[in-house]
Protein backbone atom coordinates (compact mmCIF):
# COMPACT_ATOMS: atom_id res chain seq x y z
CA UNK A 1 0.00 0.00 0.00
CA UNK A 2 1.30 2.98 -1.11
CA UNK A 3 0.45 6.38 0.63
CA UNK A 4 0.19 9.71 -1.23
CA UNK A 5 -1.64 13.25 -0.36
CA UNK A 6 -3.64 14.48 -3.86
CA UNK A 7 -4.75 17.07 -3.20
CA UNK A 8 -5.32 20.07 -0.50
CA UNK A 9 -7.70 22.85 0.23
CA UNK A 10 -6.70 25.96 2.07
CA UNK A 11 -10.04 25.86 3.78
CA UNK A 12 -9.62 23.27 7.24
CA UNK A 13 -12.82 22.49 9.26
CA UNK A 14 -13.35 23.60 12.50
CA UNK A 15 -9.39 25.51 12.20
CA UNK A 16 -7.55 21.99 11.53
CA UNK A 17 -7.46 19.74 8.58
CA UNK A 18 -9.84 17.59 8.59
CA UNK A 19 -8.56 13.30 9.47
CA UNK A 20 -10.41 12.20 6.12
CA UNK A 21 -8.36 9.35 4.62
CA UNK A 22 -9.39 7.61 1.44
CA UNK A 23 -8.52 4.31 0.83
CA UNK A 24 -8.44 3.24 -2.38
CA UNK A 25 -6.95 1.68 -5.83
CA UNK A 26 -5.07 4.08 -8.29
CA UNK A 27 -7.81 5.04 -9.92
CA UNK A 28 -11.43 7.34 -10.09
CA UNK A 29 -14.24 4.29 -10.23
CA UNK A 30 -16.38 4.83 -6.57
CA UNK A 31 -14.08 7.83 -5.30
CA UNK A 32 -14.03 10.63 -7.76
CA UNK A 33 -17.58 11.84 -6.64
CA UNK A 34 -16.13 12.00 -2.97
CA UNK A 35 -13.09 13.89 -4.46
CA UNK A 36 -15.02 16.41 -6.26
CA UNK A 37 -17.07 17.09 -3.20
CA UNK A 38 -14.13 17.46 -0.78
CA UNK A 39 -12.51 19.44 -3.27
CA UNK A 40 -15.10 22.17 -4.10
CA UNK A 41 -15.71 22.37 -0.12
CA UNK A 42 -12.62 23.72 0.42
CA UNK A 43 -11.26 20.26 2.35
CA UNK A 44 -7.99 18.38 2.52
CA UNK A 45 -8.04 14.62 2.52
CA UNK A 46 -5.55 11.42 1.91
CA UNK A 47 -5.14 9.25 -0.20
CA UNK A 48 -3.74 5.41 0.78
CA UNK A 49 -3.71 4.08 -2.92
CA UNK A 50 -4.27 0.25 -3.00
CA UNK A 51 -2.24 -1.51 -5.26
CA UNK A 52 -3.47 -5.00 -7.30
CA UNK A 53 -0.68 -6.99 -5.59
CA UNK A 54 -1.11 -5.79 -2.19
CA UNK A 55 -4.89 -6.00 -2.48
CA UNK A 56 -4.39 -9.62 -3.81
CA UNK A 57 -2.19 -10.90 -0.81
CA UNK A 58 -5.34 -10.88 0.89
CA UNK A 59 -5.26 -9.00 4.28
CA UNK A 60 -6.43 -5.79 3.47
CA UNK A 61 -9.46 -7.31 1.84
CA UNK A 62 -10.27 -9.66 4.89
CA UNK A 63 -10.20 -6.65 7.12
CA UNK A 64 -12.66 -4.44 5.32
CA UNK A 65 -16.19 -5.07 6.20
CA UNK A 66 -17.77 -6.03 2.55
CA UNK A 67 -14.56 -7.09 1.86
CA UNK A 68 -14.11 -4.22 -0.74
CA UNK A 69 -13.37 -0.77 -1.31
CA UNK A 70 -13.27 2.11 -0.72
CA UNK A 71 -13.02 2.43 2.99
CA UNK A 72 -13.20 6.15 4.16
CA UNK A 73 -11.88 7.34 7.15
CA UNK A 74 -13.56 10.66 9.26
CA UNK A 75 -11.54 10.83 11.94
CA UNK A 76 -12.57 7.01 14.68
CA UNK A 77 -15.21 6.95 12.28
CA UNK A 78 -14.58 4.03 9.43
CA UNK A 79 -17.05 3.83 6.23
CA UNK A 80 -17.60 1.57 3.52
CA UNK A 81 -19.97 1.41 0.65
CA UNK A 82 -19.22 4.59 -1.69
CA UNK A 83 -23.14 5.98 -1.24
CA UNK A 84 -22.96 6.19 2.41
CA UNK A 85 -20.08 7.84 2.27
CA UNK A 86 -21.44 10.42 0.07
CA UNK A 87 -24.73 10.49 1.89
CA UNK A 88 -22.20 11.07 5.37
CA UNK A 89 -20.39 13.74 3.61
CA UNK A 90 -23.95 15.15 2.28
CA UNK A 91 -24.72 15.60 6.08
CA UNK A 92 -21.79 16.98 6.70
CA UNK A 93 -21.57 19.97 4.61
CA UNK A 94 -25.32 20.69 4.35
CA UNK A 95 -25.17 18.62 0.79
CA UNK A 96 -28.31 16.69 1.65
CA UNK A 97 -31.44 19.54 0.01
CA UNK A 98 -32.86 22.10 2.73
CA UNK A 99 -35.75 19.86 3.75
CA UNK A 100 -37.30 16.11 4.24
CA UNK A 101 -38.62 16.71 0.59
CA UNK A 102 -35.42 17.56 -0.70
CA UNK A 103 -33.42 14.81 1.05
CA UNK A 104 -35.80 12.47 -0.65
CA UNK A 105 -35.58 13.88 -3.77
CA UNK A 106 -31.76 13.87 -3.45
CA UNK A 107 -31.53 10.08 -2.79
CA UNK A 108 -33.72 9.06 -5.40
CA UNK A 109 -31.48 11.34 -8.25
CA UNK A 110 -28.00 9.25 -6.26
CA UNK A 111 -30.13 6.13 -6.85
CA UNK A 112 -31.03 6.57 -10.23
CA UNK A 113 -26.94 7.55 -10.98
CA UNK A 114 -25.70 4.31 -9.00
CA UNK A 115 -28.41 2.72 -11.66
CA UNK A 116 -26.50 3.98 -14.55
CA UNK A 117 -23.04 3.22 -12.40
CA UNK A 118 -23.73 -0.35 -12.55
CA UNK A 119 -24.55 -0.83 -16.36
CA UNK A 120 -21.46 0.87 -17.15
CA UNK A 121 -19.30 -0.62 -15.16
CA UNK A 122 -20.08 -4.36 -16.28
CA UNK A 123 -20.27 -3.08 -19.98
CA UNK A 124 -16.42 -1.69 -19.09
CA UNK A 125 -15.65 -5.02 -17.07
CA UNK A 126 -17.55 -7.74 -18.74
CA UNK A 127 -18.30 -6.80 -22.24
CA UNK A 128 -16.94 -3.94 -23.66
CA UNK A 129 -16.94 -4.73 -27.32
CA UNK A 130 -19.55 -6.89 -27.39
CA UNK A 131 -21.93 -4.68 -25.63
CA UNK A 132 -20.44 -0.70 -26.03
CA UNK A 133 -22.95 -0.19 -29.51
CA UNK A 134 -25.93 -1.20 -27.75
CA UNK A 135 -25.22 0.43 -24.45
CA UNK A 136 -24.82 3.94 -25.85
CA UNK A 137 -27.92 3.43 -28.07
CA UNK A 138 -29.71 2.78 -24.75
CA UNK A 139 -28.00 5.51 -22.82
CA UNK A 140 -30.45 8.64 -23.93
CA UNK A 141 -32.94 6.22 -22.32
CA UNK A 142 -31.44 6.27 -19.27
CA UNK A 143 -29.91 10.00 -19.02
CA UNK A 144 -33.72 11.63 -19.64
CA UNK A 145 -34.88 11.47 -16.18
CA UNK A 146 -31.94 13.66 -15.52
CA UNK A 147 -33.11 16.04 -18.24
CA UNK A 148 -36.63 15.81 -16.98
CA UNK A 149 -35.38 17.01 -13.34
CA UNK A 150 -32.98 19.69 -14.25
CA UNK A 151 -36.08 20.98 -16.58
CA UNK A 152 -38.22 20.82 -13.57
CA UNK A 153 -35.96 22.67 -11.68
CA UNK A 154 -35.37 26.03 -12.79
CA UNK A 155 -35.87 25.44 -16.19
CA UNK A 156 -32.20 23.57 -16.18
CA UNK A 157 -30.28 26.36 -14.95
CA UNK A 158 -29.84 25.32 -11.49
CA UNK A 159 -29.28 21.86 -10.37
CA UNK A 160 -31.00 18.49 -9.59
CA UNK A 161 -32.89 19.42 -6.25
CA UNK A 162 -33.49 22.96 -4.74
CA UNK A 163 -31.56 25.69 -4.84
CA UNK A 164 -27.72 23.95 -3.57
CA UNK A 165 -25.53 21.83 -4.81
CA UNK A 166 -26.08 18.06 -3.51
CA UNK A 167 -23.86 15.22 -3.09
CA UNK A 168 -26.18 13.24 -5.99
CA UNK A 169 -25.05 16.68 -8.30
CA UNK A 170 -21.66 15.41 -7.65
CA UNK A 171 -21.97 12.03 -8.34
CA UNK A 172 -23.57 12.86 -11.23
CA UNK A 173 -21.10 15.00 -12.64
CA UNK A 174 -18.35 12.18 -12.05
CA UNK A 175 -20.50 9.88 -14.44
CA UNK A 176 -20.89 12.37 -17.22
CA UNK A 177 -17.58 13.27 -17.22
CA UNK A 178 -16.51 9.58 -17.48
CA UNK A 179 -19.15 9.36 -19.95
CA UNK A 180 -17.43 11.81 -22.13
CA UNK A 181 -13.72 9.70 -21.46
CA UNK A 182 -15.25 6.55 -22.56
CA UNK A 183 -17.24 7.91 -25.77
CA UNK A 184 -16.24 12.01 -26.47
CA UNK A 185 -19.35 12.95 -28.25
CA UNK A 186 -21.57 10.99 -25.90
CA UNK A 187 -23.16 13.50 -24.56
CA UNK A 188 -23.98 16.25 -27.77
CA UNK A 189 -27.31 14.89 -28.16
CA UNK A 190 -28.02 16.28 -24.53
CA UNK A 191 -27.59 20.15 -24.23
CA UNK A 192 -29.30 20.86 -20.89
CA UNK A 193 -27.15 17.82 -19.48
CA UNK A 194 -23.87 19.55 -21.15
CA UNK A 195 -24.46 23.25 -20.01
CA UNK A 196 -25.02 21.26 -16.27
CA UNK A 197 -21.19 19.98 -16.68
CA UNK A 198 -20.30 22.96 -17.34
CA UNK A 199 -22.03 24.99 -14.95
CA UNK A 200 -20.75 22.22 -12.05
CA UNK A 201 -17.03 22.20 -13.57
CA UNK A 202 -16.23 25.78 -13.60
CA UNK A 203 -17.43 26.34 -10.13
CA UNK A 204 -13.83 27.82 -8.85
CA UNK A 205 -12.90 24.83 -6.22
CA UNK A 206 -13.86 22.32 -8.74
CA UNK A 207 -12.60 23.27 -11.61
CA UNK A 208 -9.11 23.66 -9.90
CA UNK A 209 -9.35 20.08 -8.37
CA UNK A 210 -10.63 18.87 -12.15
CA UNK A 211 -8.03 20.65 -14.13
CA UNK A 212 -4.69 19.39 -11.30
CA UNK A 213 -2.70 16.50 -12.41
CA UNK A 214 -4.22 14.21 -9.48
CA UNK A 215 -7.23 13.59 -11.28
CA UNK A 216 -5.76 14.47 -14.97
CA UNK A 217 -3.95 11.29 -14.66
CA UNK A 218 -5.94 8.73 -12.63
CA UNK A 219 -7.52 6.62 -14.96
CA UNK A 220 -11.21 6.53 -15.19
CA UNK A 221 -11.20 2.74 -14.45
CA UNK A 222 -9.18 0.23 -13.59
CA UNK A 223 -9.82 -1.65 -17.06
CA UNK A 224 -7.46 -0.29 -19.88
CA UNK A 225 -10.71 1.13 -22.03
CA UNK A 226 -10.72 4.42 -20.13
Amino acid sequence: MLKSVPFRQSTPRRGEVPPYTIVYFPTRGRCEAMRMLLADQGQSWKEEVVTKESWLQGPLKASCLYGQLPKFQDGDLTLYQSNAILRHLGRTFGLYGKDEREAALVDMVNDGVEDIRRHCSQLIYRSYEEGKAKYFQELPGHLKPFETLLIQNQEGQAFLVGDQISFADYNLLDLLLNHQVLAPGCLDSHPLLLAYVARLSARPKLKAYLASPEHVNRPVHGAQKI
